[in-house]
């Protein structure tokens, strides 16, 4: 996947790979993030950690929570709390499609990944429904039953 992105201009800085196996993922949308300067560094370094985080939509904008971004090492005085909340530059319609989504049953809104197109920090958030756990359990009998397919493959053409 980061060769993949890496072609079209795209550096991965961070995944929520949580968020495959707790959501199902119904929509995506690209928004950029209002950082400072020592978190676009520290971005650069890679130090940015997505698990708990979720997006707020209050008053007309959204915002991430629990996106942890490391201090710049660097940056001493400059450096912002790394569990700050910032803000997502969404167009008025899509925080307009996610605030309605959000307000019907069970949906959220979830960080998916964080890249670099270019200079810019962009970030996937999907709008997402919660998984029960006899779908978890289902997903991993999948994927395990698809990897010993593969296993077994390989196994009969060597």
């Amino acid at each position: 996947m980061a060769a993949n992105t890496e072609k079209r201009g795209q550096r991965l800085v961070a995944q929520n790979k949580k968020a495959q196996f707790d959501y199902f993922i119904e929509e995506t949308f690209q928004a950029g993030v209002s950082l400072s300067g020592t978190e676009v560094k520290s971005l650069r370094a890679g130090r940015c950690n997505l698990k708990e985080s979720y997006v707020v939509i209050e008053g007309g904008s959204a915002f991430i929570e629990g996106m942890h971004i490391s201090p710049y090492e660097h940056g001493n005085v400059f450096n912002k709390d790394p569990l700050r909340r910032r803000r997502l530059l969404l167009h008025r319609f899509e925080i307009n499609r996610l605030r309605a989504a959000v307000t019907r049953e069970g949906y959220t809104v979830v960080p998916v990944r964080v890249y670099f197109v270019g200079s810019l920090i962009k970030m996937d958030v999907a709008l997402a429904k919660g998984k029960k756990l006899y779908d978890k359990r289902e997903d991993m009998a999948k994927k395990a039953q698809r990897r010993d397919a593969e296993r077994e493959f390989r196994v009969r053409n060597l």
